[in-house]
């Protein structure tokens, strides 16, 4: 299975629109669409209609989208040079905006390149408890299509607690229906910044992401992926942080950044 089809995402009779059902599947459970589902889900239709691999893109959420409503993506494809493309997609429920993704794409053939960002060393997956859920589910929803085990930081019972040294936290994550590694596979594995501001803060807390910007490094095959979390700030009730995305090898796949809107979980669960 690849990402598009683990997203649900269809094509439609028009190349510059995509339909996302939006199921219990893709969405969190507190019933709506999981942020990274959704901007996976626009790079699946940006790379589709464009034919380019993403390089970059960011999304800013609008609004919530949920069961079973449909959520449209209409691409537009602003430039369109000899080795980038400029786009963007914006995502509706009818005419209730819900997302828009920027994003450029391309690929050059330059022979200079490195890494200089450090993977940390952590435990082995097979040696990592799996990460439990603060809210119990049916068995359908995002969280339980993902497996996803604490490398760095605070099981629920350590919670509240000192918080994170330096901000970092860190999960073992992968989704075991998805065969191929993808940039939409990175979108939704990325999206893990709320997690790390509760671990920062040493709280019951996390929040709800106002944009998340993914930027693609070098793609190779991995089953897991760690997911190396730095939260940089939380000020003025936001919170600001990104991932590092690491296959078991030790390659860059790429990182993430969002803002958050920090909110404890009694919010949440009132929400």
């Amino acid at each position: 299975m690849d990402a598009r089809t683990f997203l649900g995402l269809e094509s439609t009779h028009n190349p510059y629109r995509w339909a996302l059902p939006v199921s219990p599947g893709v969405c969190t459970p507190g019933g709506f669409l999981f942020g990274g589902c959704g901007l996976g889900a626009a790079i699946e239709a940006l790379e589709g209609t464009t034919g380019r691999p993403v390089v970059w893109a960011t999304a800013q959420y609008l609004s919530y989208a949920r069961p079973p409503e449909v959520l449209d993506l209409d691409v537009v494809v602003a430039v369109t040079g000899h080795q980038v493309t400029q786009a963007r997609a914006v995502g509706h429920v009818a005419d209730r905006e819900v997302i828009t993704v920027n994003a450029a794409l391309g690929h050059r053939e330059i022979p200079h390149e490195g890494t200089w960002a450090a993977m940390p060393e952590v435990p082995p997956p097979s040696e990592c408890e799996r990460r439990e859920l603060r809210i119990n589910t049916d068995g359908d929803t995002l969280p339980d299509r993902l497996d996803v085990r604490l490398a760095i930081g605070r099981g629920l019972a350590e919670l509240p607690g000192p918080g994170a040294p330096g901000g970092r936290s860190a999960l073992w994550a992968k989704l075991p229906e998805v065969l191929d590694m993808s940039s939409a596979s990175l979108a939704i594995l990325g999206d893990y910044v709320p997690f790390g501001i509760g671990q920062a803060l040493g709280l019951r807390a996390g929040g709800n992401s106002l944009d998340n910007t993914l930027r693609v490094g070098r793609m190779v095959s991995t089953g897991w992926v760690l997911l190396d979390i730095r939260v940089h700030q939380v000020v003025n009730g936001f919170g600001y942080g990104d991932v590092h995305l690491w296959s078991e090898g030790g390659v860059l796949l790429g990182t993430a950044s969002q803002s958050t809107i920090v909110r404890t979980w009694r919010e949440l669960a009132e929400r």
